[in-house]
């Protein structure tokens, strides 16, 4: 390890540019986490690294106040392809060796963790399917078939250490195994990954998490916990790239003005060297982007959520709607495109009697080849959440199509109005499922091929 330390620090030094990166201004200081011996503290992970570069600080402190300290994956990253090619010095092929290069990764958090305090046994792998789970979150529950991982062409958990060898990849049996994590555990504090990050697993997570809080405290088997959602893919941050522990990581351009609550935790120059040694035991990722992950072993942590969107019922005309706007984060200054508003201009809701209303504001109007969809998962505490609805509103080069999971659906009650750049879509409550909570989100597509999609915001429904 103290070769590819060496090369690091090089590589950091011959690439910094002039200028560095800059924390937030203008808001003054921002609020931290307090920890103490009764904490415990639950790190939901969506690939092995994910922990360690998100929270590896935070942990630290976690188990210096004397607190409990558990880390899960949520997948073991067996689908990065890239990665492994350059680790085995050569193209794999087969499915197996996915799945033998997915317990490479499990391995190497366990290292990062004995590295950082834990043990072997407060790691928990799930094993769920690398790059899929948001296709299980969106449409495979109830009497659908699994769904089959990309690259490892498995449609089970294939790992014999995972919590439940042999389940499949259905949306049931992700909230159950995060449930009995939680409710077994009965963490204070969990850190998460955030609905805003571009990776698509690491939204899943959030929101399989979010489904199951709302089980386990309408159940009563856990008090409410605090939850701090982590970033890691944002378009052009951290910034610049390379080990840099004299440098904040500072809260995302992109994110400034999205509405989200930031906290902030600073490191000590000790915390911040043992996260980077953490680091450091992830070899199949270093020698892929050898300056990307240890960019976040900086001399702070952030976190932050998004506050609910709260949607009264209005029994207002269509021209006197309040509607309730999403903040949607602005491109960052950079060669970098942000996915996040490429195409999206507003993205807003109202609730207008029995009926969820969306208006979507696009920079451009629709075409042939530009599609949109909106994503509407309820949520309800009277029905398990394997039987609600799982709706997508989708507009092509077709015309206009409900579909539920797989299934297309007809219903007269739907409104749809094009107005060439701006849409409007009227639902019926009734067809979400009657919801307490709306998990939503927005995306432009190409054929299959997303193009940009904004962060999930939970609607709540008094």
């Amino acid at each position: 390890m103290n070769l590819i330390k060496i090369l690091i620090l090089i590589v950091s030094i011959l690439f910094t540019p002039a200028v560095p990166g800059h924390a937030q201004e203008g808001n003054g200081p921002l609020p931290s986490i307090k920890f103490s011996a009764t904490d415990r503290v639950l790190v939901l992970a969506p690939h092995p690294d994910d922990e360690t570069i998100g929270v590896g600080g935070v942990l630290q402190q976690a188990l210096k106040a004397g607190a409990a300290a558990r880390v899960c994956l949520f997948t073991n990253g067996e689908n990065n392809e890239f990665a492994f090619i350059v680790y085995e010095h050569r193209i794999v092929l087969k499915p197996k060796e996915f799945l033998r290069l997915g317990e490479v990764r499990r391995q190497e958090s366990v290292e990062a963790m004995r590295v950082l305090g834990l043990h072997p046994e407060d790691v928990i792998s799930l094993g769920y399917p690398d790059y899929g789970t948001m296709e299980v979150f969106l449409k495979y529950w109830g009497d659908t078939k699994p769904f089959r991982s990309m690259l490892s062409r498995v449609k089970k958990v294939p790992y014999p250490d995972a919590l439940s060898p042999g389940a499949a990849y259905v949306g049931e049996n992700i909230l159950r195994d995060l449930e009995e994590v939680i409710a077994a555990f009965k963490p204070t504090k969990i850190f998460v990954s955030h609905p805003a990050d571009v990776n698509r697993d690491h939204r899943a997570l959030y929101l399989f998490t979010q489904i199951a809080l709302w089980d386990l405290q309408s159940q009563g088997r856990i008090a409410t916990p605090e939850i701090f959602p982590y970033i890691i893919h944002v378009p052009a941050w951290p910034f610049p790239r390379g080990y840099h522990p004299e440098l904040p990581l500072s809260i995302p351009a992109s994110l400034e003005k999205s509405g989200i609550n930031w906290v902030e935790q600073h490191l000590d120059a000790v915390e911040t060297g043992k996260k980077f040694d953490a680091i450091l035991e992830y070899p199949s990722q270093i020698k892929y982007a050898p300056r990307y992950l240890v960019t976040f072993s900086r001399h702070d942590e952030i976190f932050g959520n998004f506050p609910p969107v709260v949607l009264e019922r209005q029994m207002a005309s269509d021209a006197e709607l309040i509607w309730s706007e999403v903040g949607l984060s602005a491109p960052p200054k950079s060669r970098v495109k942000s996915t996040e508003t490429e195409h999206f201009t507003q993205l807003a809701y109202a609730r207008q009697g029995n009926y969820l209303v969306v208006r979507v504001v696009l920079k451009r109007a629709m075409d042939k080849e530009l599609g949109m969809s909106v994503s509407l998962m309820g949520y309800s505490h009277k029905v398990p959440y394997g039987q609600m609805p799982k709706i997508s509103l989708l507009v092509g080069l077709n015309g206009f199509h409900i579909k539920d999971k797989k299934r297309t659906l007809y219903s007269p009650d739907v409104l749809f109005l094009d107005k060439g750049k701006e849409m409007i879509f009227r639902v019926p409550l009734s067809l979400l499922g009657e919801p307490d909570y709306i998990l939503s989100s927005a995306k432009t597509v190409v054929y299959d091929l997303t193009l940009d999609e904004t962060a999930w915001r939970v609607l709540e429904l008094p």
